[in-house]
């Protein structure tokens, strides 16, 4: 005989304080590993979805982002004619030499609070290569003049960044004559200028990449290969995509490395506490086993009855973390990028993936839980448990 499901969540509901309470103890754990899988995810994201699968990046080789990177003018001129680069409606090849610099900003909030920021010396056709990127604000910055782009998250958070309002770098000021859109990627957290303006005031002899796009996205193995074996370029290419994919990936690690840690010693407390439930279930219905198993249910039953409850609590409580876990999707978080040491703002990502992740671990410290529990209930010996009455 098989004891019904509906057995188990009777006696939960019977101890509807204890649940609460366990059940929120399990929620707190999963709220913090979910959140912390949802921030690793949201940045990963960020910096991916910042790069276009089409377009091809050019590195000084061994440069691990385009602020310790360095392409000299004739090496540039000679990737602006290769064959595989695209043609415009205009005529103009899509091609943009840029050089990008950090530079430090006081945060709004607070005038102690300084960040290093992204600045990018664009050309024309750098909007044209990101389509994801849209002025709502202002217009762009005319040659030759001290005027500057902001992203909108620079025009939200750091003094100075505003429509309008000045900044100053490269000793001189600049004047932010628009603000754009980039959606949900990196471009939204920095500042673009003129590229020849801004490698005059920071005294740079070089650019820092070559961005193309593609006019055969099947071309670029070929065209990958022929230009870092070339001896007189000492450069190498990346898809756009893959390179702010790999922006990302000491960050990623760091924090699901610094999730994990945290939730293993925060679900100790939280099986903990789960057992500690169980186990009192099981003795104040010391009785009522003996009374089952007088009746004609076997061991098993009786184990499976009480680690289904251990297993609902640990769904309640899944659920419960990651019903609060996805309201952390409203807020918008900015860190330092450990490969370019510049802030980055991105929001919480939650995903189907991490959602189940998420129910698998809370299931799993329910099981834990109450596996010991269950089996002392399935063991108890009959005679002595009636005696308990």
């Amino acid at each position: 005989m098989a004891l019904p499901l509906s057995y188990s969540l009777r006696n939960l509901w019977t101890r509807r304080l204890t649940t609460i309470l366990t059940a929120s103890g399990m929620a707190l754990v999963v709220f913090v590993f979910t959140a912390i899988l949802m921030m690793a995810e949201g940045l990963k994201k960020t910096l991916v979805e910042t790069g276009s699968p089409g377009n091809v990046v050019i590195l000084r080789k061994g440069s691990s982002s385009e602020v310790q990177s360095g392409v000299e003018r004739i090496q540039a001129s000679i990737i602006e004619t290769q064959p595989e680069v695209a043609v415009g409606a205009d005529g103009r090849r899509l091609l943009a030499k840029e050089t990008v610099v950090l530079i430090s900003l006081p945060k709004r909030e607070n005038n102690r609070s300084v960040s290093n920021v992204v600045v990018r010396g664009i050309e024309e056709s750098s909007l044209a290569l990101r389509p994801q990127v849209k002025i709502i604000r202002g217009r762009m910055p005319r040659p030759g003049l001290p005027e500057i782009l902001a992203g909108q998250k620079i025009a939200e958070r750091f003094q100075g960044g505003g429509m309008g309002e000045t900044l100053r770098f490269g000793l001189r000021d600049w004047t932010v004559v628009g603000v754009f859109d980039a959606g949900n990627t990196g471009f939204s957290s920095e500042v673009w200028g003129d590229a020849d303006q801004l490698m005059q005031a920071f005294r740079r002899p070089v650019f820092s990449s070559v961005l193309f796009k593609l006019h055969n996205p099947g071309a670029f193995p070929a065209f990958k290969e022929r230009i870092e074996s070339d001896p007189r370029l000492n450069l190498e290419a990346k898809r756009e995509n893959r390179y702010y994919a790999e922006q990302s990936e000491i960050m990623s690690k760091f924090l699901n490395i610094l999730g994990l840690s945290l939730t293993v010693i925060f679900s100790f407390g939280a099986m903990l506490g789960a057992m500690i439930t169980m186990y009192s279930a099981v003795a104040n219905r010391t009785s009522e086993i003996g009374t089952l198993r007088a009746l004609g249910f076997q061991r098993g039953s009786i184990l499976r009855a009480f680690l289904y409850e251990s297993l609902f609590l640990g769904l309640i409580g899944g659920l419960a973390g990651v019903l609060l876990a996805s309201f952390m999707q409203l807020i918008t978080i900015s860190t330092m990028n450990f490969q370019t040491f510049s802030e980055l703002a991105f929001s919480f990502t939650l995903t189907g993936e991490i959602f189940w992740k998420a129910l698998a671990f809370s299931l799993v410290m329910g099981f834990m839980g109450g596996f010991l529990p269950s089996l002392r209930a399935s063991r108890m010996n009959i005679v002595e448990s009636l005696r308990a009455q």
